[in-house]
């Protein structure tokens, strides 16, 4: 029991837009069980055996009929829902209120378990990529204004989060790692606010779009230019990295030093098992229809199998069933200087528990780039490799030695 005296967690303030967004979440998530409960119906009442394919088609008749009509009257509900929404909100939905870490928070776990549905439908939830400092959106100019917030040095900083995450949480116990660089070191640091949801190749390709914007519209010369990916952070950022060099765009000249913590190049276990869930599944035709709430995670987890890093590792598949590592080789850019930091939650760096579990959800040799394909390996030195112990994968983000890692290496 609490006191009179302890403080009170803020209440999770909503906007217009995100009630928007969860009424149409809603109807999908209403109409999406009513096609499984409709399927495990069929299944049964076509005395399918127990081992095998489900049948295919739906109900027929009243049954079908039932069905049919719970899914229009849902869709329809919807509808008026958010038309009244429109009417009550008076326009005010267009403004940009400042954002409360509670809500961004919840939006980018949203994003990061569903974000390429919310995109494909154009939910008010889905988050649009842009560069942020503080929490909102920064604008590079040819010249600075009186009230920017950033100083402008030649040295950028970008720092791009993790799966479920967004920009506000680089701030972790009071720590934040471009915060503490922009003291020591002198760096402008800029941050990567994204739908993690979606595949890591098309936000790459939209983290170089805004990269050559940057660069390009910086106000004075780019000196420097390092990139902090925490996690899938890290993998966005090479997957920019291949995009810049596959259409010759300019910042990458600009890209001095990479830098990656926690970062699963090769994959994530979990994934991986999440992938064996769905087999399982589809064992029986009367669980199958169950697998359909399994491969509800986005395209941004599945790419987390193995670490899809292109178009090609993708495309024109099914997503959920990538049973072998098969990406296409994506080598570090060339003439960068990468940097790793990994972490394990055990008190030594060798052991099964380490290749199986790290730092609890990256794999050690995943998140140094190892591995047995020498294509697919990244050649990274010794000296710029560090790996902690007794920790997890988010104690990356505030670690006093992590952090005095960071600050050597990029001095």
């Amino acid at each position: 029991m609490g006191t009179a005296n302890a403080p009170r967690s803020p209440a999770l303030r909503l906007h217009g837009r995100d009630v928007r967004g969860l009424v149409a979440l809603g109807v999908d998530a209403v109409v999406g069980i009513t096609d499984l409960v409709e399927t495990m119906h069929h299944t049964v009442a076509s005395g399918t055996g127990i081992v095998g394919a489900p049948p295919s088609g739906r109900t027929s008749g009243i049954t079908g009929l039932v069905y049919r009509t719970v899914r229009h009257t849902t869709r329809v509900v919807g509808r008026g829902a958010d038309a009244m929404l429109d009417v009550l909100a008076g326009g005010a939905m267009a403004g940009a209120p400042m954002p409360l870490p509670k809500r961004e928070a919840v939006l980018a776990a949203l994003n990061g378990v569903w974000g390429d549905h919310l995109a494909a439908t154009r939910n008010p939830l889905a988050i649009r990529m842009s560069l942020r400092a503080w929490g909102r959106a920064h604008a590079a100019r040819d010249r600075p204004l009186a009230t920017d917030p950033l100083p402008t040095t030649g040295k950028l900083l970008v720092l791009a989060h993790g799966l479920c995450m967004n920009d506000l949480q680089w701030t972790r116990r009071g720590h934040d790692h471009g915060q503490a660089l922009a003291r020591d070191l002198g760096f402008t640091p800029i941050y990567l606010h994204y739908n993690s949801g979606r595949h890591v190749s098309q936000n790459g390709r939209e983290f170089a779009a805004l990269l050559e914007r940057l660069v390009a519209q910086w106000p004075v010369p780019v000196d420097e230019l390092v990139i902090v990916g925490h996690s899938m952070g890290g993998l966005v950022a090479r997957s920019a990295c291949y995009e810049a060099r596959r259409t010759g765009q300019a910042w990458l000249k600009s890209l001095t030093k990479l830098v990656f913590l926690g970062t699963p190049h090769h994959g994530a276990a979990l994934e991986r098992g999440g992938h064996l869930v769905d087999m399982l599944f589809g064992v029986s035709p009367y669980v199958a229809p169950f697998a359909r709430l399994g491969k509800a995670r986005s395209a941004g987890i599945t790419d987390l199998r193995f670490g899809n890093l292109q178009d090609a590792d993708w495309h024109g598949r099914d997503r959920y069933a990538q049973r072998n590592d098969d990406r296409r080789p994506t080598p570090l850019p060339e003439g960068v200087e990468a940097y790793i930091v990994a972490a394990t939650t055990g008190t030594r760096t060798e052991g099964l528990r380490n290749r199986l579990i790290g730092d609890g959800l990256v794999p050690l040799a995943s998140a140094l780039g190892e591995h047995p394909d020498p294509a697919r390996a990244l050649v990274v030195p010794q000296t710029h490799r560090l790996v902690v112990t007794s920790s997890n994968h988010w104690d990356l983000l505030d670690r006093a030695d992590v952090y005095e890692q960071l600050r050597r290496w990029l001095a």
